[in-house]
């Protein structure tokens, strides 16, 4: 069915046809029947399937990234899709409406997206009041926090600290996103010195909202595939030292390499199949380090079981997808865990955690 459909959404402008489909979104979940009747049928009830993070139950593996939901008003018409999570923004404290059009490309001979939005989303206070009147799923929703553009990189703690203060009583986990290519200078945090400062003032934030709230939120750090050996290992260090709850491995590439499509010379980021072995890489090389000491959720480039797998078995505890969707359909979180299962009873596990980093013990 979803072919057929994906045939005329493909011959729209990729955000027009995006547009459509949070309307259509936002239809089924204003319906309760509706949004129960997808929920049925989309999803997968499996204990082996089951994950438990941050003292967090993920029913499922298999979450959707940020950057599909990006004001933070679908999430829970996109639980009913199956996904055992749901990551919305990336929000920054202030609304911004993202970079000049066009900015969004698809490369379907290579199964990848190139997009450039640059953090287009509502602002924080808007995403509150959605996270306030609309119903609450029964997964965990992560908030993707990031910086707005005319923010100078000196002052960036402010917003992310703005992001986190404002949305605390509603996200499971935060996400502290200096790794999209999409915002200039935004890459420039991960440096280590500029790394060290923002993460300790966030973690500190977050500790003085657990007291106050009596509920501790883990955050996690988003960081780039284009990063070297060396600058992996320095930030992968110096994350477990300061105490981050998780690694988000990866964000877009700006790579390019072995491309086909006619628009590979767009500037953005790169998502989709061109990312999945560089993203696996990076999660075996960061599971390398961390050992399992905090949990790592693996995105880039899945569209099958077997995609996910590879990224479990190299040390993501939890797996994400976006540009799958984008080509696989909404049903793809059923696929995907569908997939898991018959290779969890080829290896005869009895858990999926029991694959974490099986390839590196």
């Amino acid at each position: 069915m979803y072919s057929s459909l994906r045939k005329l959404l493909f011959q729209m402008n990729p955000e027009t046809a995006h547009d459509w489909t949070i309307r259509s979104l936002k239809m089924m979940q204003a319906a309760p029947v509706l949004r129960k009747m997808y929920h049925q049928v989309m999803s997968v009830y499996d204990p082996r399937l089951a994950t438990t993070c941050w003292g967090l139950t993920f029913p499922n593996p298999v979450g959707l990234a940020a950057g599909f939901d990006k004001h933070a008003n679908v999430y829970p018409a996109l639980a009913a899709l199956g996904f055992g999570f749901v990551e919305v923004g990336t929000l920054t404290p202030r609304p911004q409406p993202g970079n000049p059009a066009p900015r969004l490309f698809r490369l379907p001979e290579d199964q990848g997206l190139i997009n450039r939005m640059g953090f287009n989303n509502h602002g924080v206070e808007e995403a509150r009041q959605s996270f306030e009147h609309l119903p609450r799923p029964h997964i965990p929703i992560g908030i993707n926090l990031g910086k707005n553009k005319d923010t100078p990189n000196e002052r960036a703690s402010d917003d992310y600290l703005t992001g986190l203060e404002t949305l605390y009583p509603y996200g499971d986990y935060f996400v502290i996103n200096i790794s999209s290519p999409n915002t200039k200078g935004l890459r420039d945090l991960q440096h280590v010195d500029a790394l060290r400062e923002l993460t300790s003032a966030v973690l500190t934030k977050r500790n003085e909202l657990a007291d106050r709230t009596g509920r501790h939120r883990p955050v996690l750090l988003k960081i780039a595939p284009d990063l070297s050996p060396e600058e992996l290992s320095e930030i992968v260090h110096t994350a477990l030292h300061l105490g981050m709850d998780g690694i988000i491995a990866t964000n877009t590439t700006l790579s390019r390499e072995g491309l086909k499509s006619p628009h590979k010379g767009e500037a953005g980021g790169l998502s989709g199949k061109p990312l999945t072995h560089r993203s696996t890489e990076l999660i075996r090389h960061i599971y390398s380090i961390t050992q399992g000491q905090v949990p790592i959720i693996g995105v880039g480039g899945i569209f099958t079981g077997t995609d996910a797998y590879e990224k479990i078995r190299a040390g993501a505890n939890l797996i994400q997808v976006y540009t799958g969707m984008i080509y696989r359909g909404p049903s793809i979180a059923k696929r995907i865990n569908e997939e898991l299962l018959q290779l969890l009873e080829r290896d005869n596990f009895s858990s999926i955690q029991d694959a974490v980093g099986l390839d590196q013990k």
